[in-house]
């Protein structure tokens, strides 16, 4: 088992290359796996082109099952993962205007035809995912909303346009690391006023920071990590801030360079600054254009990559910097 090294993007498998890393090295995994059915990347052994939605999950569960075992007993996975419909047809002359060069590349969409499943159907792959990883160990804590607020139109007539998809906040452990003092959000519309859904917040000598509940004595939760000395427990400042809610509004941000869909920096800050403290590492198995890097190593966090495609790696090595 060789040492992990940080602040590096690993050109492989991430399976094979996550079997490597030492238990327990990593304190918050940050990721978006390819989804199912959507492009074909043209790399063999990529995921997301199995011929069942159970083959695609059955294969990230695999590789979130060696996340786990890489994680520290606090640790956490914050997993983005897009849904699709059974039937969609062929997508091979499909091409994005976002994206000039096309971000399907398939000749015939896989989900195109799927045993159980009818045409039109949505296919509930984020949750069926989550419910898997939670029956493989996982502790499934939250589903997070992200709401586009410049989502893509869609001609369809037979139901809204979409414009969300899933974060699912998983742990390792019933315990584990949540800073939630750093993404806390400015109270808005008077609802200062009421302690109900509030925390109480109090720091330690160090500096780092627990939760507790205002409506019982300050007195923390038993299903997140302690951080730090209950004494000294402050009130809640009320008429300033408040626990952050579970529907975060990002825009995406197409990547001049990527003809693929990137993480928006903004959608996964509070990720980052939640679940790794300063000077920790965030692991990213589907890195990508190399935004979790990105963050990371604004925010004083060590990072450490993995990617199928050479062509990726490359380009968010540039991205990232020296």
């Amino acid at each position: 088992m060789k040492t992990i090294k940080l602040n590096k993007i690993h050109n492989g498998d991430a399976f094979e290359i996550l079997c490597t890393f030492p238990n327990e090295s990593i304190n918050c995994c940050v990721t978006s796996p390819p989804y199912y059915g959507l492009r074909d990347y043209g790399i063999e052994g990529q995921i997301g082109l199995e011929q069942s939605p159970c083959e695609y999950i059955k294969a990230l569960v695999n590789v979130f099952m060696e996340v786990k075992r890489v994680l520290r007993k606090d640790g956490t996975l914050w997993l983005n993962v897009g849904d699709t419909y059974c039937g969609t047809g062929s997508k091979g002359n499909y091409r994005d205007p976002k994206y000039k060069d096309g971000r399907n590349g398939q000749v015939i969409a896989v989900n195109n035809q799927l045993i159980g499943y009818k045409k039109k159907d949505l296919i509930g792959v984020p949750w069926a995912l989550a419910f898997a990883l939670r029956d493989s160990g996982w502790y499934l804590r939250q589903d997070i909303i992200w709401e586009k607020g410049n989502a893509m139109p869609e001609s369809v007539r037979d139901r809204c346009t979409k414009s969300h998809e899933y974060i699912f906040l998983l742990s390792k452990s019933r315990k584990y690391y949540f800073d939630y003092e750093t993404i806390k959000e400015p109270c808005i519309n008077g609802d200062s006023s009421s302690p109900r859904g509030s925390k109480g917040t109090h720091r330690s000598n160090s500096g780092r920071r627990g939760s507790g509940n205002t409506e019982r004595k300050q007195r923390p939760s038993h299903d997140v990590l302690n951080i730090g000395n209950q004494a000294g427990s402050i009130p809640w400042k009320y008429k300033e801030f408040r626990n952050k809610r579970s529907v975060w509004s990002v825009n995406t941000k197409p990547l001049r360079e990527a003809h693929f869909a990137v993480f928006p920096p903004d959608l996964i800050t509070p990720c980052i600054l939640a679940g790794c403290p300063e000077g920790g590492v965030v692991l990213d198995p589907f890195f990508g254009s190399g935004t979790t890097g990105l963050v990371a190593k604004q925010y004083k966090r060590n990072y450490v990559g993995i990617d199928l495609n050479q062509e990726y790696c490359e380009l968010a090595a540039r991205r990232i910097g020296g």
